[in-house]
Parts: C-alpha cells; structure tokens; sequence
C-alpha cells in the first residue's frame, strides 16, 4: 500500500476524543483504531457539543476538505445536537438536517474519498420493562432515507446501541456509560450519572459495532486492514 487510507469522523461528544480533565469520558473514536492495522490512520475531528450544522460553520468540514485524499473515508454522525433549541445548532430533520449531511458526502466524494452515514446512538433512557426510549426519533429516520437517496453505506448506529443496550440492561448499562460515584475520580469529585456519554470500556463497545458495520457493508479496503 502506497500510502495509509485515512478514516476521518466528522461527529459530537460520542466520538470525540476526550482532554485528560474530562476523563473518565471516551468517544468511540479514541478506540476504533484499536480494531485496525497501522495501514489505517484514524483522524477524529469529531468535537463536542457540535451539530451537523455548526460543524460546518465552524469550518471543521473546511479542514476536513483540505485533508482527506482518494480511497480515503469520511465517517459522519451528529444528530444529538442538532434537536436542540439553539440558533447555532438546531436543523430540522427532513429538510436542514438532510441538507448539512449531504454537504459531508459531497466533501468525500468531490476528494474521490468514501462517506458514511451513522445513525445517532441512543442514550440511556429505559422504561420501566428494559427497553429504551427513542430520543432522536426523526433523526434517525433523515439518516436513514438520505443513505438510501444518495447510496451512501450506512451503519444504523441508533438499532445497534438499542439492541446492545438492551441486551446488557438497566443496571449493566451504567458500566459502559459515564456513571463515576462520589471520590472515584478527580475530574468528577462529587460523581457523574451521565446518560449520553461513555467509560472507555463503553467507548470500545460503540467502536465494536462501528467495526461491525464496516464488515457488514462489505467496505473491503477497511476490512482487509483488520486486526
């Protein structure tokens, strides 16, 4: 191989990696690259609190453009930002939404590069028989159908984290998410129960089924860079 095929994420907080004063947190992109051989280079831009809209207009995509080469790819998930009530963050799902991610798949595909598509992860928020709660509800759906219209391979990142999540149930869940008790940790002295974000054990979960959709979508070049 000539040279290193890149895998750039364009994401929020679950993938993004994480400063030493925000530890314990992992994003799944601190860990993928632990599924590949050297021949795969992992550039996570991913940061947190970003939309698909703010993302660009902050210019991230912009770096992004300058860097990412033919045979390369372009990971994109956002969708936890993008439902709030901000100027500088909200699109609507079917119109806004659908719009800024086809700016992603444009950046890749302009470099001869590959995008895909990622469904939002779920969030711990069970009812009171196991089974999550949907949180990003058209989101997920906008994902899905624009993976469809432009061809982009897609990993439904949304029903793997449900099934998994659902499989290790309520009180397991709290291993793999960012729950620290009280005097556990010196960044969170007074503990943390967050619902959104992950340990690195759970961070090495999300990147696993990441890696699942790769093998599932046939992305050979990537496949063949496995450990």
């Amino acid at each position: 191989m000539d040279r290193k095929i890149k895998i750039f994420i364009a994401g929020d907080s679950t993938a993004a990696t994480k400063l030493p004063d925000e530890k314990p947190e992992t994003g799944w992109g601190e860990r993928i690259g632990e599924f590949f051989t050297s021949d795969i280079e992992i550039c996570n831009f991913a940061i947190n609190g970003r939309s698909s809209k703010s993302f660009i207009n902050e210019g991230i995509l912009q770096k992004i453009s300058e860097l990412i080469k033919a045979d390369d790819f372009l990971f994109i998930e956002f969708g936890h930002n993008d439902k709030k009530e901000n100027e500088e963050l909200y699109t609507d799902p079917f119109t806004t939404y659908k719009a800024y991610l086809t700016e992603y798949i444009k950046v890749a595909r302009n470099a001869g590069a590959h995008p895909v598509l990622l469904t939002s992860i779920h969030r711990r928020n069970f009812d009171e028989n196991g089974i999550i709660k949907d949180t990003h509800g058209d989101y997920l759906v906008a994902v899905r159908d624009l993976a469809a219209e432009l061809s982009v391979p897609l990993i439904d990142m949304g029903e793997k984290s449900k099934r998994l999540f659902e499989q290790i149930g309520i009180e397991k869940t709290k291993e793999i998410f960012l729950w620290v008790k009280p005097g556990e940790n010196l960044n969170h002295p007074d503990g943390i129960q967050d619902n959104t974000h992950f340990l690195e054990k759970g961070a090495k979960e999300i990147a696993r089924l990441v890696v699942e959709g790769i093998k599932e979508n046939h992305i050979e070049s990537l496949i063949g860079c496995m450990k």
